[in-house]
């Protein structure tokens, strides 16, 4: 079998996994979660935590309206990392992934503020959210990978001196910003783990920087599961200038999807279900789908 049939058959594994988001907890997470019980933080370690899980629905709310999918989600001990990988991902997409987790987070500090104005007497059971979700925000725009900041300098970077130059770049910054926290954490006299797990995560992440992409592709398939209980035919025009990206958001799954492609008001072709899994594995994102009908 040939590399791009292996890495065909790879995409179609990942695809029938679609809508399946695994949680995996890093070591470090639980290491500050013990650290915060035991100075009694426990409730504010919670409320980071949820705020953590809210920054990723906001990464995964973006991606699939790029037509990309969350394949799992790493809990972290300053946030989480979503894991999966795709090629041809465009710096502009990369960036607005990338920053849809500190919006969400800004957002809802934002929102509970907002409400202090109007409801006075929720502050104390929403200041521990807002710090939190700030935190998290502000945190996570440092220009260090692989928090948001580093994913966006690595995206822009890539655009003008390639893949390979802007990942030396980054991970020395990573790596430099890390062994400064852990430095800094030997010098305070008041000891803050959080500093030092902090440092530790961040040079953790830059020395992984070369795993590659953070997306995998999200185009539906249809299981067994589907079939049996009787899938139904969904059938829709689309002008041939839209992308392939563009035709992996509008696609719904658990359905036998048909497109008809049109250029000019006027039919050009039909792409049937088998040419759509072949052109939604194979083509390359940014490619108008007029390219593909008579393939």
């Amino acid at each position: 079998m040939g590399k791009k049939s292996k890495r065909n058959k790879k995409s179609i594994n990942q695809a029938e996994r679609k809508g399946v988001i695994k949680l995996k907890i890093h070591p470090l997470f639980f290491a500050l979660g013990f650290y915060y019980a035991l100075t009694g933080k426990l409730f504010l370690f919670f409320t980071v935590t949820v705020c953590a899980l809210m920054h990723e629905l906001g990464h995964s709310f973006v991606a699939e309206a790029h037509g990309y999918s969350l394949n799992k989600i790493t809990l972290m001990p300053f946030g989480a990392i979503v894991s999966g990988e795709v090629d041809g991902l465009k710096s502009k997409d990369q960036i607005l992934i990338a920053l849809a987790g500190p919006m969400v987070n800004l957002s809802v500090s934002l929102f509970f503020i907002a409400l202090w104005w109007i409801y006075p007497d929720c502050y104390p059971y929403t200041e521990t959210a807002v710090y939190a979700s700030l935190s998290l925000a502000l945190v996570n725009i440092i220009p260090a990978y692989p928090l948001d900041g580093g994913r966006v300098v690595y995206a822009v970077f890539s655009t003008y001196m390639g893949k390979k130059r802007a990942g030396i770049i980054c991970k020395i910054l990573g790596v430099t910003l890390g062994l400064a926290l852990i430095v800094a954490f030997f010098l305070i006299k008041d000891k803050n783990f959080s500093l030092l797990l902090f440092g530790v995560f961040v040079l953790v992440g830059a020395c992984g920087i070369e795993k590659g992409g953070s997306y995998l592709r999200a185009y539906p398939v249809l299981s067994t599961q589907c079939l049996l209980r009787g899938a139904p035919v969904k059938k829709q025009a689309i002008d041939g200038s839209v992308t392939v990206k563009k035709l992996l958001s509008v696609l719904e799954r658990g359905c036998v999807n048909e497109v008809v492609v049109y250029k000019n008001g006027k039919p050009l072709g039909l792409l049937t279900w088998e040419k759509l899994q072949v052109i939604l594995t194979t083509a390359d994102l940014y490619q108008p789908i007029e390219r593909f009908v008579h393939l």
